[in-house]
């Protein structure tokens, strides 16, 4: 465990990509299995320990210590790890000295019923530092937050032992943790894994964004970018599984999608869900083709309804049906496409949809513009509530991983906007942690009521971030555990994607990726947008 937390702490201190990658390089290379294993199950997000959980660090940490003290100190920690890793007291019996591994804490954890992993769990932090705490903390309850994505520790461990990250990737999904036959693969104490008869993820291609690049038509393809969660969908040897961009299984979310796809093979879309065609701009942008074609696609906001849950309702699945909107081919039976110029995939692709439920699968449509300039206008007038923007593809690309210059572009619809009033404050995470990031922001009701109609902690640079700041220590009317109501005098310009209307806040609406745009110190408060204003622009 040791060793593991100094990793972590390591990682926490570094910004540079490449010395991340080394740290964990390293680590891997001199750790032994299973520890190694379970570490980078931890790194990936694929640990789940079901025993330990939030609710049980704190129910724990409140026994030992007085719970107020741990809330006002959780509050300004930031990180509830770490605040148990630094109240935790020692006992007053000391525990004879017993080195605990990564493998042995995981394997007691995982193995124990539910009921007695709090005592187990709070044993093992009896025994250990506070650094080493702090560590078992992150790994069992899987929000590790030091910087590291799945697919960077899966490119560490590819540069580590000098193997195809690629590779890697393609079988991630048919092995369990602690991958033992990976590292031994890697080592060359054994074959490499094939994902032969197991519908393994396969990494996805990804697009660069377009910014102030003009493209000749002639040799990109043009198609609407849909504004779902991207998936890829693999059946074979009778089972089917749906793959987030990430690599996340989601097919328990989304029985409905799965059980309709009976085809072997590959294949990556957009998972939506059906609703109504909206905008006119979109049909006359289409061609007057009909939902079938083009629309039938309802917003977000719908979909995420169904996202993250384990068990769908019957109710759910009749009133929010998913659809699959297919964009690429990977493989056609066991023949990999992946190779193929886009032009001959898109073909095999509308061949292989054909053998499809047309209920749960379409083809995104291509849009017919004469020249890019043709293309900016229909860009401009299609605000769909299902369209995120255009795609570029080039003609003759192969699907390879990654982002590669020059092969797919992603041209987003420019945002909309709207002058908000802070409401609220509270304190980040990571390296925000010491100050008020996250900001609640709302819009005046005909009443000259301000609700909130948003959060965001993005968009900002650590200059206004300290400004913000100060705004918030200078200017707190009341105080609600870590969240601080402010003073309603300064104005944000947020940036959003789009809105819809929502049951579940007070206002009625729900903003799609909202930003900070910049700080409007120039204007009133008084001047800030309606909440009749907003509800305009709800598609």
């Amino acid at each position: 465990m040791h060793a593991f937390a100094q990793l972590l702490d390591s990682l926490i201190y570094t910004r540079s990509r490449t010395a991340k990658l080394r740290l964990i390089g390293d680590y891997l290379k001199n750790t032994p299995d299973p520890d190694r294993g379970w570490a980078m199950a931890a790194m990936t997000g694929d640990l789940d320990i079901p025993g330990v959980k939030p609710a049980v660090i704190r129910a724990l940490i409140e026994e030992r210590v007085d719970p107020v003290l741990y809330r006002m100190s959780r509050d300004y920690v930031g990180d509830s790890a770490e605040t148990v890793a630094l109240l935790w007291p020692t006992p007053e019996t000391p525990m004879a000295a017993e080195a605990l591994s990564v493998g042995a804490v995981v394997e007691r954890l995982l193995t124990l019923p539910r009921g007695q992993a709090p005592a187990a769990l709070a044993q093992m932090l009896d025994q250990l530092n506070a650094e080493e705490r702090f560590a078992l903390l992150k790994m069992a309850t899987g929000a590790l937050r030091v910087g590291v994505s799945a697919r960077l520790a899966k490119q560490a461990l590819a540069d580590a032992f000098a193997i195809d990250v690629d590779a890697v990737e393609e079988v991630w999904h048919g092995i369990d943790p602690p991958y033992e036959s990976l590292f031994a693969w890697a080592e060359g104490r054994g074959a490499q894994p094939t994902p032969a008869n197991v519908p393994v993820f396969r990494p996805f291609m990804l697009a660069h964004p377009l910014e102030d690049l003009r493209v000749d038509l002639s040799d990109y393809a043009a198609e609407w970018k849909w504004d779902g969660i991207r998936v890829q969908i693999v059946h074979v040897a009778g089972e089917t599984r749906l793959y987030s961009r990430t690599g996340d299984d989601v097919t328990r979310a989304f029985p409905d999608v799965a059980s309709a796809f009976a085809e072997a093979g590959a294949v990556d879309g957009e998972l939506l869900v059906k609703g109504e065609a909206q905008g006119i701009a979109l049909g006359a942008a289409l061609g007057g083709k009909g939902d079938e074609e083009g629309g039938g696609a309802a917003s977000f906001n719908a979909l995420q309804q169904r996202l993250g849950r384990k068990v769908v309702s019957a109710k759910m699945l009749e009133e929010a049906p998913a659809f699959v909107r297919l964009y690429d081919i990977l493989l056609d039976g066991e023949e990999d496409l992946r190779a193929l110029p886009w032009h001959e995939r898109r073909g095999r692709l509308e061949d292989f949809a054909s053998r499809l439920n047309p209920e749960r699968f379409d083809v995104s449509a291509l849009i017919e513009a004469e020249d890019f300039t043709a293309l900016e206008g229909i860009r401009a007038g299609a605000r769909d509530a299902a369209i995120e923007g255009v795609m570029l593809k080039r003609r003759d690309s192969p699907y390879v991983t990654g982002r590669r210059v020059g092969l797919w572009y992603k041209w987003k619809r420019d945002p909309l906007t709207a002058d908000c009033v802070m409401m609220y404050a509270q304190r980040g995470n990571g390296r925000r942690s010491s100050f008020y990031s996250d900001y609640t922001f709302g819009c005046w009701t005909e009443d000259g009521e301000l609700l909130p109609v948003g959060k965001a902690y993005s968009g900002i640079t650590d200059e206004e971030l300290k400004q913000l700041d100060k705004f918030v220590r200078n200017n707190t009317l009341n105080r609600f555990g870590p969240v601080r109501e402010v003073e309603k005098t300064l104005v944000l310009e947020v940036a959003f994607d789009s809105i819809h209307e929502s049951k579940r806040h007070k206002s009625g609406v729900a903003m799609r990726f909202p930003r900070i745009a910049r700080i409007r110190t120039d204007k009133p408060a008084a001047e800030a947008d309606t909440l009749a204003g907003l509800r305009r622009l709800v598609t």
